[in-house]
């Protein structure tokens, strides 16, 4: 196609919205009692979990099973915080990713408990524990809510974004092979929450501390994602407008400083108060839109769109693609739990796993 004719084509696409039939093309995959948190979707179509800590879950992960319910993953002992005698056990899980071997790592933040934060990685196909690391102070510093991650498979690294108090986002990077990590970047303009407040069906998200004052939260860096060719981590903060990259190879180096790293960071385009983020095989980046209870996305234009809006989308959380261009997504009316809630936890099933169709192929479990 021409240059002038694909750019005509564009500007006339993006002069008018999508239809009230185009706004509703997703499909509801299961309807769940309890909340879940984020998702992944193994290469051999295995559907994972992660419930959230918000709703204080029994399990912390669970797999959807071919009849349609829900099963402790890997397995009830596995992921029963009541079995101290439990070698490794599963305390408050959130990100989830799975890898092309199989691998479904999870990223345990330890708040529940108040232990150690770790990510742990079961095999899905030999069914047995593959690797736990760690992430002790300073790696994780006072207020980390460690959560979303993405691997990098091509250089063995696990990159995690870390909100903590919002002043304090920052990297985590794993080196998988050392079993090492390190915190980056900590405090960075690209990482720290921007000054806009999240507000959703007219009320504003609100927590209540422990003396009784209610705050507005603003929240710092969470979503993240590395492209198919593993050469862009794109990220932002939850409150921020703006969405930046970063090249994985520079942030892979475990011996560069943070002046340097900060050297490298571009911002890419806009992007709404958003949680969850992935990215497709054309570089088009999904995103929860959590003000308008809607899914959009980030063309490789930088210009910004919605593909899907609705009331029932109520906080769009995690994304993982499945086979080909099946897009999966999690909604959990996280503004609704009585944490984001001042206290008041109005949140009531079901929450929702759903499906849309992508623009393009995506890697699975990514």
């Amino acid at each position: 196609m021409k240059p002038l004719l694909l750019a005509v084509i564009c500007l006339f696409a993006s002069a008018f919205p999508l239809s009230a039939a185009e706004k509703s093309s997703y499909e509801i995959v299961k309807r769940l009692d309890a909340a879940p948190g984020n998702i992944t979707v193994t290469v051999d179509g295995r559907i994972i979990v992660s419930l959230h800590q918000f709703y204080q879950p029994k399990y912390s992960v669970v797999e959807v099973v071919n009849d349609g319910n829900l099963t402790p993953f890997p397995n009830p002992e596995f992921n029963d915080r009541s079995q101290i005698s439990q070698k490794v056990r599963l305390d408050s899980v959130l990100g989830i990713r799975s890898d092309s071997k199989g691998l479904v790592w999870m990223l345990d933040n330890g708040m529940r408990s108040n232990t150690t934060p770790k990510l742990v990685a079961w095999d899905s196909r030999l069914n047995k524990l593959h690797q736990v690391i760690e992430l002790p102070i300073p790696v994780s510093v006072k207020g980390s809510f460690v959560n979303d991650f993405a691997i990098d498979e091509q250089r063995q690294r696990i990159y995690i974004a870390d909100p903590a108090n919002g002043s304090d986002a920052a990297f985590v990077i794993v080196d998988l092979d050392k079993k090492t990590s390190r915190r980056v970047l900590q405090g960075h303009s690209s990482l720290v929450p921007e000054p806009y407040d999240l507000e959703i069906d007219g009320k504003a998200v609100a927590m209540k501390t422990a003396d009784g004052t209610v705050i507005k939260p603003r929240i710092g860096v969470n979503p993240i994602t590395l492209d198919y060719n593993g050469e862009w981590l794109y990220f932002g903060p939850m409150s921020g407008k703006n969405l930046y990259r970063l090249k994985a190879q520079v942030l892979a180096d475990m011996t560069t400083n943070d002046v340097e790293l900060g050297k490298h960071i571009e911002r890419y385009s806009d992007k709404p108060l958003s949680d969850g983020i992935t990215i497709d095989n054309a570089n088009n980046i999904y995103l929860g839109d959590l003000a308008a209870n809607a899914i959009g996305v980030i063309t490789p234009d930088r210009h910004y769109r919605r593909i899907a809006e609705n009331k029932e989308l109520a906080w769009v959380d995690s994304f993982s693609f499945g086979a080909g261009r099946e897009l999966y997504a999690v909604v959990n009316q996280l503004h609704r739990s009585a944490v984001l809630n001042a206290g008041e936890k109005t949140a009531k099933p079901p929450f929702l796993i759903l499906k849309i169709n992508a623009l393009d192929k995506g890697v699975p479990g990514h």
